[in-house]
This record gives structure tokens, sequence and C-alpha cells, in this order.
């Protein structure tokens, strides 16, 4: 298939970009290469695959009208995964405009180029983050989602609510995904166990927030690509039971659908610095710190209607994770090194 994917060198965009290139598949990946992280890292991610034959590459932002139109009505994929967004709850605290003009003027530009080419089914990445101030767990789609807790969480909860409005009024096939904290090789340093790793290899204390009380689902990249080529390849269709007298929110009686991806198995924060401290030979030095805003104590994803329709479960146990994401975090440690230091003559 012809794949168009936003977001492409992005953690879990690279990641999938590069199994469906294995596949067979054609892809059209789009990216901003934005700089809230070092660009350097979605450079190298890129150049995992740029020269692959299957592969085209286009640098734009899906905020951009106009490109994004030009880049549907010149290479009119068949399937679309959304990938692009702004990241970050706390970094929505303290830029806003980039949460609204990504994750929701994009998303519709992606919306408006999906029905106006005739894609057959988009695949959007959603977040956990939507449950907000939910506390029953664990976290299941037919819970409601209307109380989000940061700016990051509302614009998912939008794209879902925008989705479903194409699905009924143009029949366009949507599945959002909810991804639960997702962490593995490749990975976005803003993220916890990147900023862990690089502190303690720097012998710098790490920060752990709530005091350590959190319990993340966390869920191995690989997994996480698994669920979303099994979610592409099978186009949401229309729920026969579904009923406007008591509607079922991860379904319609348009072709719409929600799921969970998470590993269904929560780790306390403790539990998890304790694997990357074994991974990495060393110990962290902790300082304890009071919760964030914006941060839910607590994650723990629901996925049995995933694995029922797709008989698949995410299986990779934390340690295995860590460690593979250790090996690769030291190799580009040593990649990036030797990149920086001046040329022997």
């Amino acid at each position: 298939m012809l794949v168009l994917v936003t977001g492409s060198v992005g953690f879990i965009g690279a990641a999938l970009t590069e199994c469906l290139l294995t596949r067979g598949d054609h892809v059209i990946g789009i990216d901003n290469h934005n700089t809230y992280y070092d660009p350097k890292l979605k450079e190298a991610r890129l150049s995992r695959f740029i020269e692959h034959k299957n592969y085209k590459h286009l640098r734009l932002d899906i905020s951009d009208r106009g490109a994004v139109k030009q880049a549907f009505e010149t290479y009119k994929p068949q399937r679309v995964v959304n990938l692009a967004a702004q990241a970050g709850v706390r970094y929505s605290l303290e830029n806003p405009a980039a949460y609204i003009d990504t994750n929701i003027v994009g998303f519709g530009n992606i919306l408006e180029g999906c029905r106006n080419t005739g894609v057959g089914h988009l695949v959007y990445a959603s977040s956990s983050s939507v449950y907000g101030a939910n506390m029953a767990l664990p976290y299941s789609t037919e819970q409601s989602v209307d109380h989000p807790i940061s700016l990051y969480a509302a614009t998912k909860k939008s794209n879902e609510l925008m989705a479903h409005s194409y699905s009924h009024l143009y029949d366009l096939p949507t599945t959002g995904l909810r991804f639960f904290t997702v962490y593995g090789p490749w990975g976005r340093p803003d993220m916890a166990l990147f900023k862990f790793a690089q502190a303690i290899l720097e012998d710098k204390p790490i920060k752990l927030f709530n005091y350590g009380k959190h319990t993340r689902d966390f869920t191995y990249i690989d997994d996480v690509v698994t669920s979303i080529v099994l979610a592409m390849d099978r186009p949401a269709v229309k729920d026969a039971n579904w009923t406007a007298t008591n509607p079922d929110p991860r379904s319609s009686s348009s072709p719409y659908k929600i799921y969970n991806v998470g590993s269904n198995n929560p780790v306390a924060l403790l539990d998890y610095v304790t694997a990357l401290e074994n991974a990495l030979g060393k110990t962290a030095e902790k300082i304890w710190m009071e919760g964030q805003p914006g941060d839910v104590p607590d994650t723990h994803a629901d996925i049995r209607d995933f694995v029922s329709e797709f008989n698949y479960s995410p299986s990779t146990e934390i340690t295995t994770g860590i460690k593979s994401f250790v090996d690769w975090y030291l190799s580009y440690l040593n990649l990036a090194s030797a990149l920086q230091s001046p040329r022997v003559q």
C-alpha cells in the first residue's frame, strides 16, 4: 500500500515507517523537524530509511493547509497514519499555541486531505492523557473522557471528536489509538527514561515527582508499532449494535473506532528506575518532588477490546524493554560523540 505517515521522523513515526518499508509498503513521510528537542536525533532517525527506494520525505508542517493539500493531491495515499503532534503535557502549560496549531489546525488539515482524496482509512494517535481527572482504573474506552487536565489532553480528545464528525459526514473510516507511555530505543529526550539515563550517567540527581508514587502503563515501541499496523490494515466499520439512546463511546453508527494501546501491566515508577539502574550498572541519586500540574498519579490500560478485535496484546517485559533502550542509548551517545569530535588529520 501507499501509506502517508505524518511525524515520520518522530519516535513512533520513524519506527512505524521502518516497519512498513520492511514489509513492502510505499511510504510518504511528513515531518517539520521542529526544535522541541534536538533535531539531530530526528535526522539520525531519518538516516535509517531516507535512501529506501519506497520512501519519499516531505519537510512540511501539517498546520500549513496549502502544503498538506498539495501532498495529498500529489500522492493520493491509500492509508494515513497521523502521528504528527506537539507532544508533552508539561510543555502545553508553557506554549499552548503550539498545541492549537499542530494538534487542532494540523489535524483538521489531515482530515480534509483524507476526505478529498478518498483515503481508505485514517489511523491517528490519541493519548492516555484524555482520561484526565478520571480515577477509575483500569482506564476503559467505555469511560467518559470529558475532564482533561492539560491542554495537550484536550487537543487529543478534540482529535477524537473531529475524526468522528468526518466519519459521520463523509463515511471516512477513522481509528484512534490511545497510547500509554511509549518507551524504547530512539525515544524522545523529553521523556523520563531518556532524562533519567542521561542524569545517571552524568552522576546528576534525578527528580521523582509525586515523591515517586506514580505507576505507569509503560508500552514498548515495537508493541506499539505492531498495534498500529494491525489497526491500519483493518479499517474501522460501522457498529451495527450502536444506538443513539445508549451510545457506546468506543464505536459508532459511523465507521469510527477508539482503542487503548498499552501493556495492561502498570509498573511503579521506583521499579522502573530500578530496572534502569540495573541496566546501566549505576545507582541514581534521587530528589523527591511534589506532583506537577497536568500529571495524573496512575495509568492502567484496559485493552480487552483491542485484544478481542486483533488477537494481539503487547508482551515486552519492562526489564527487556529498558535493557534495549540502554543498549541503544549508549551506542547513540558514542555515535554523537564521534560526530562532534574534531577529525584526526
